[in-house]
């Protein structure tokens, strides 16, 4: 599978961002850094289908939903189910893999700058 994914800071700060339009803009695997807020970065994701397994071993991450149903498999735990406007961390060192199996879907992640997507 290929990710189109960017780190650069798009809007950076004191710039207004429409996510919507953003994310209408792009096609799954995509990936784009919006803004940096202190030491963390704020990234839009389209997804549809399955990302590959991985963990951030110094890198807590967070997932909120704007649009479908996002599934996050954990390892060795319950697949956490989140629909739009619901969120969960994914606490650092964690294994795991974020699905989107019924379609497009559209979330926020929240982490540290230094952050790689596909994972160490």
């Amino acid at each position: 599978m290929s990710y189109d994914i960017h780190l650069d800071d798009k809007f950076g700060q004191s710039a207004f961002i429409d996510v919507a339009a953003e994310a209408a803009a792009h096609e799954p695997w995509f990936n784009q850094t919006l803004t940096t807020v202190n030491d963390s970065v704020v990234r839009l994701g389209v997804l549809d289908g399955d990302f590959h397994w991985h963990k951030h071993d110094v890198e807590d991450e967070f997932f909120l939903v704007l649009e479908g149903r996002l599934l996050i498999d954990i390892e060795g735990e319950d697949t956490v189910t989140l629909d739009p406007h619901q969120g969960y961390t994914v606490p650092r060192g964690v294994v795991h893999r974020t699905r989107a199996p019924e379609g497009r879907t559209v979330i926020l992640m929240v982490e540290p700058a230094g952050v790689q997507p596909t994972g160490d």
